[in-house]
């Protein structure tokens, strides 16, 4: 007896086709960001201020330790942009992967209760994030303005091309570590160590030249993590033009050799490697998601 094929166009159950698939319920996408927000400043006096409360703090705690008691300001010029510059690319990947990691467990009721797919969840965090980075580089913007940023077209498609970057790598880890942490919660106590060093592994507090002259023929390595050249790129875009001819001249001024011709290149292809294994992996695992929780 033979047995009947799937009808054409039709999808064996569980069997989803990724991130095209968020693509396609976009609209339930849209749907799913506002809930996130709604129900994270649920209660709130202060509302959506309160995402500028951690960068601030940081920038505060980091320029009186780093700026003024170890007097890196005096060394590098327009240190405050500099690090401002830094701290909200970051803030924006480590609030993303983190909401990422937790999105699946978070959401597990409504997972339990009707299908949708797996991948909106992880997507809405990052785009979350957004929302709370958005502001923060307005300000940011308002800063250098002040001090006589002029923006080009390169600079500005120089910072859309590293925040895309650094958005998709997010999205990438945060489908691996989200489908992981369904299984294994330790998953979670792990994102949260990486998102600690996240901060130290860039260069946001320190100039790339200091970890050249330290690391050697090792910063070749340390070049290849996306969020270094992204945060080089919103230094490159917003610091520099903000800098006189003198300190141009200056060695903490200069430009990272190869930053766009070479890195970045090798940076993006890193970037889709991690969004491929991270989509490959939660592909595998996401089947078996409502049984786990």
């Amino acid at each position: 007896m033979s047995v009947e094929q799937p009808e054409e166009g039709l999808s064996h159950p569980g069997r989803g086709r990724g991130l095209r698939d968020v693509y396609a319920n976009r609209f339930l996408l849209k749907l799913l960001v506002r809930k996130e927000i709604k129900v994270r400043y649920r209660g709130s006096a202060l509302g959506i201020l309160w995402s500028y409360m951690k960068p601030g703090l940081q920038f505060i705690v980091f320029y009186v330790a780093l700026g003024l008691f170890l007097n890196v300001q005096g060394s590098t010029p327009n240190y405050p942009i500099y690090l401002f510059a830094g701290i909200v690319l970051v803030n924006f990947f480590t609030e993303a992967l983190g909401n990422a990691t937790r999105s699946i467990v978070g959401n597990r009721d409504l997972i339990r209760k009707i299908y949708l797919p797996r991948e909106l969840f992880p997507v809405a965090s990052v785009w979350v994030s957004a929302v709370h980075f958005l502001p923060q580089v307005v300000i940011l913007l308002a800063v250098c303005l002040f001090f006589g940023w002029v923006p080009t077209v390169w600079s500005v498609l120089a910072l859309v091309g590293a925040f895309a970057m650094v958005a998709v790598l997010a999205v990438g880890l945060g489908l691996l570590f989200g489908a992981v942490n369904v299984y294994f919660r330790d998953s979670e106590n792990l994102v949260d160590l990486l998102i600690m060093m996240v901060t130290w592994a860039s260069p946001v507090l320190y100039l790339w030249s200091q970890v050249q002259h330290v690391l050697g023929p090792w910063f070749n390595v340390y070049q290849l993590n996306p969020m270094t050249v992204g945060v080089e790129i919103f230094h490159w875009a917003f610091w520099r033009p903000t800098l006189d001819g003198d300190q141009l001249s200056a060695s903490a001024a200069a430009e990272v050799p190869g930053l766009f011709a070479l890195w970045l290149p090798l940076t993006a292809a890193v970037t889709v490697l991690v969004l491929f294994i991270g989509q490959a992996t939660f592909a595998r695992l996401s089947t078996r998601f409502a049984q786990e929780l």
